[in-house]
């Protein structure tokens, strides 16, 4: 990758890709607070089970906050469907198990494994994609 092509695209990535960044720090920010109102709000009010459900869904959203911050400095093609990807994919899955924590509603259990599948989508479109090559 010559300069030109690195510079054009860190060019393209403040441009086109600003969502993606902004959208991974929010969430990262909102993972940090819902793993604290876990660990402090939580405690003591929810059984075991239902805690370490709890700390499952902030894990997985915190590190999937950071691997959505990848988004914008991945080659182009894989921006969209990664971004996409990464976000539906925490929201179905870590949004499920703390909506299931805080109602107590098992059904929700059911959303999970569709947000699961859509976090494995993100990190395939990311390894999937083709990276530009030195002439």
């Amino acid at each position: 990758v010559s300069g030109t092509d690195v510079k054009s695209r860190s060019t393209m990535v403040v441009a086109k890709d600003m969502i993606w960044w902004r959208l991974a720090a929010a969430s990262g920010a909102i993972a940090v607070g819902l793993g604290a109102f876990g660990a402090h709000g939580l405690r003591g009010k929810v059984d075991d089970k239902m805690m370490k459900t709890w700390e499952t869904a902030s894990h997985y959203h915190l590190l999937h906050s950071l691997a959505l911050a990848l988004v914008p400095i991945s080659p182009a093609g894989a921006s969209r469907i990664a971004g996409c990807a990464f976000s539906a994919g925490m929201l179905l899955f870590s949004g499920s198990l703390y909506a299931l924590v805080l109602t107590e509603n098992k059904k929700l259990g059911m959303i999970t494994p569709v947000g699961g599948l859509s976090l494995i989508g993100g990190w395939l479109a990311l390894a999937l994609q083709k990276f530009p090559m030195k002439k």
